[in-house]
């Protein structure tokens, strides 16, 4: 297994081409996020969604609704918890990048002990593989001891934060340190979630995109055999790096134009929900209760009436005027009674 850089030729005629369809998508996206009036508003549904979906590659299968119920009652169910631990990496991820400017192989370790915290650390007892799940054949044999380990992590540890360590575009960086991550294979479990998550944060890191909102784990999920065969191959030759990376690039672009499709239909939903308030309920609409309706899709009497610094009576009062009027459902969930953004709920349940 190489050390990063891979010696290779990343000009090659047809990665540039690629790239520059993929820059020019993921600039039309961050460029669409820097313009919104209040662009954190969107994060919490993106990145559920990269949550979801990157849970999923690794047969952690949900619904968002149960997610949701997750987040709101905190019913302790094994799958739709590792979702939401997912979604607490990334934006840990996110927030340490913003405050220290790096990315560090202890912060990597943090952010994984959040993603599986009964794992616990980088592997010390050699043996592990990684293998064919269906042939049980062995694909890779990832560096085994404790000392090695940390010896490939800090190799890549340089090549994230070092631009003069391999000076090539932020895209194609991306993809090399994922493969190399993913390749050393630091933990027991939780490298493919750990992995993805390092996507997002390296993009961020190097300006691409200025909120964790590039839901690359959708076109990975969606081509998944694919994604496999073309880590297993760059492992085999180094001469399969082209094709690795081009399939990494067609991700970017894809994956930027559903984002700003998703943002602009969230947009839309939101805007409709504001003009349906103001139309059904003039006595109790403002921006801050259309902005807090759309931060989650699920809400309960205590969250509401903290959110929007209301009394419980008053609280009540909206919330059973909102569902009368069609904007919430309620569902009693057990001794509780939660209310489901309709307009937010129906936007993503068919991603």
């Amino acid at each position: 297994m190489h050390k990063l850089p891979i010696i290779f030729n990343y000009d090659d005629p047809d990665i540039l081409r690629a790239l520059i369809d993929a820059k020019y998508e993921l600039g039309n996206l961050n460029g669409f996020i820097n313009v919104l009036p209040n662009p954190k508003i969107i994060l919490n549904a993106v990145i559920l969604g990269e949550a979801k979906e990157s849970s999923s590659i690794e047969n952690i299968v949900t619904t968002f609704d149960e997610i949701f119920k997750e987040i709101t009652l905190k019913n302790q169910n094994y799958n739709t918890k590792e979702v939401v631990n997912y979604r607490e990496a990334l934006l840990k991820g996110y927030f340490g990048i913003k405050e220290k400017g790096y990315l560090s192989t202890n912060m990597i370790v943090d952010i994984h002990s959040v993603i599986d915290p009964n794992v616990g650390g980088i592997r010390k007892i050699p043996g592990t593989v990684i293998l064919n799940t269906k042939t049980k054949e062995v694909l890779h044999i990832p560096p085994q001891s404790e000392s090695e380990i940390m010896e490939y992590m800090s190799n890549l540890e340089k090549y994230i934060n070092y631009s003069e360590f391999h000076n090539i575009d932020p895209i194609l960086k991306m993809a090399m340190i994922h493969y190399q991550f993913e390749s050393i294979h630091p933990f027991h479990d939780g490298n493919g979630r750990t992995g993805r998550v390092l996507n997002m944060l390296y993009l961020i890191l190097e300006k691409q995109i200025s909120l964790p909102i590039l839901y690359l784990s959708k076109y990975i999920n969606k081509t998944r055999d694919e994604y496999y065969k073309h880590l297993h191959d760059v492992r085999i030759d180094d001469k399969n790096i082209k094709s690795y990376l081009i399939y990494m690039i067609n991700g970017v672009e894809e994956t930027s134009i559903f984002t700003i499709n998703f943002i602009k239909n969230f947009i839309s939903s939101m805007d409709d929900a504001a003009k349906k308030i103001k139309e059904l309920c003039p006595e109790i609409y403002s921006e801050k209760l259309v902005t807090y309706l759309f931060f989650d899709f699920y809400t309960k009497n205590e969250y509401f009436r903290e959110n929007l610094n209301v009394s419980r009576n008053t609280a009540s009062k909206y919330l059973n005027l909102l569902v009368e009027k069609g904007i919430l459902v309620v569902e009693q969930v057990g001794k509780q009674k939660v209310y489901k953004n309709t307009y937010l709920y129906n936007l993503i349940k068919n991603w």
